[in-house]
């Protein structure tokens, strides 16, 4: 029994040194070959769509959606039983990613059309950061994601607040021009402002009488400077994190793959796992 014990602990080493490793020749070439599949999967429904392409090629796009899905199911498992804490990793966001990857094939067993759904599998290239393993790109993440945690308040007041204008120039709009104009109601008019606050400008609605053109104006020239608040929120304190010393050990954790941690640390602050 103990034999056995030791051959299966001794295969999850082996299946975690390949999967979760980019150091390992084995493990740079099964990330290589992962990265290969999902571009291809990606290609596959998008290809799925042009209706002349499918046509011909209907059945051969199904058996290769079909390989890659069994392939992608059989790494998730792995993914799974070779670590210490698999909770960490299913709960974590390539966790969610990997499932999200393989559900819309089996659920087009039983809803028709769900298998289009196969393209967030394209999310599964944000693992190519993690195989080039460089500490520029590492630190650069780090500083990216902490810039975005740092204004994230500041963000949501700004969003909370170009909410609230939306709302009382769409139902002002709605005042001044009427129905006549196209603005059918305080939603359709909202509808126009948002459009037009984020210069899409899809024409569909446009004002006709000379106060609701200066409105539109005023909304337009506004929309350029809700573009760059945002922006410059987030610069500023990507700014204010380049000047610290990152904290990436740029060698990432064996119990759930996390590469933010600090480099003096002993134990993993995302899963406890012992470096």
């Amino acid at each position: 029994m103990g034999e056995v014990k030791s051959q299966y602990d001794i295969f999850r080493q082996k299946v975690h040194i390949i999967i979760y490793g980019t150091s390992t020749k084995a493990g740079r070439l099964f990330d290589l070959i992962l990265l290969g599949l999902i571009l291809l999967s990606v290609v596959l429904v998008m290809m799925e769509t042009v209706n002349s392409f499918d046509l011909k090629y209907h059945f051969e796009l199904v058996t290769l959606e079909w390989i890659i899905t069994i392939f992608f199911t059989v790494e998730y498992i792995l993914r799974i039983i070779s670590i210490d804490k698999p909770w960490k990793y299913i709960f974590s966001f390539y966790g969610i990613i990997d499932l999200l990857a393989i559900m819309p094939m089996y659920l087009s067993i039983f809803f028709l059309g769900t298998s289009i759904f196969s393209v967030v599998r394209s999310l599964r290239l944000l693992r190519l950061f993690k195989i080039l393993n460089h500490p520029q790109f590492t630190s650069q993440s780090v500083q990216l994601k902490q810039a975005i945690n740092a204004s994230r308040g500041k963000i949501v007041v700004f969003i909370y607040f170009v909410l609230i204008i939306t709302i009382i120039i769409g139902s002002l709009m709605y005042i001044v021009e009427g129905k006549e104009s196209g603005f059918t109601s305080i939603p359709a008019s909202i509808y126009w402002t948002i459009v037009t606050l984020t210069t899409v400008g899809y024409g569909d609605i446009s004002p006709v009488t000379p106060l609701g053109q200066f409105i539109a104006s005023f909304v337009m020239i506004l929309g350029y400077g809700i573009i760059a608040v945002p922006t410059g929120i987030v610069t500023a304190e990507i700014a204010k994190n380049s000047q610290k010393p990152t904290t990436s050990s740029h060698k990432p954790c064996e119990g759930c793959g996390a590469e933010d941690y600090p480099t003096d640390a002993n134990y993993c602050p995302r899963c406890g796992h012992k470096f």
